[in-house]
């Protein structure tokens, strides 16, 4: 599973104990031309962990996943260039007002 599979939820981490239910994208790609290619994938796999998450299936298939915080973590190979920095920041927004966390981590 990648950013590349969109309609695909790649990794689904559950801490009852610490109250995080995240959801995972793996990016691997390379942030050169074509930016803007990158970036719409990013796109349409964050709207689908939304759909995901807004439809209660993190709940129905993960049990423990009920009253923890959900969260989206994009777990990028690269650093991501000053065009996708600008995009996360306004997914996030966009995120947070569905009441959900967006977080990104390199490495």
């Amino acid at each position: 599973m990648s950013i590349l599979d969109a309609n695909v939820v790649d990794i689904v981490g559950v801490d009852p104990a610490k109250g995080i239910a995240r959801l995972i994208i793996t990016d691997h790609l390379e942030w050169t031309s074509p930016v803007q290619e990158h970036l719409f994938l990013l796109q349409e796999k964050i709207n689908s962990y939304l759909r995901f998450l807004e439809g209660g299936e993190l709940e129905q298939n993960y049990p423990d996943a009920k009253g923890c915080r959900q969260e989206i973590e994009i777990a990028m190979k690269y650093e991501p260039s000053p065009d996708a920095l600008d995009f996360i920041s306004q997914a996030r927004d966009i995120v947070r007002g569905a009441g959900f966390d967006l977080i990104y981590r390199v490495g």
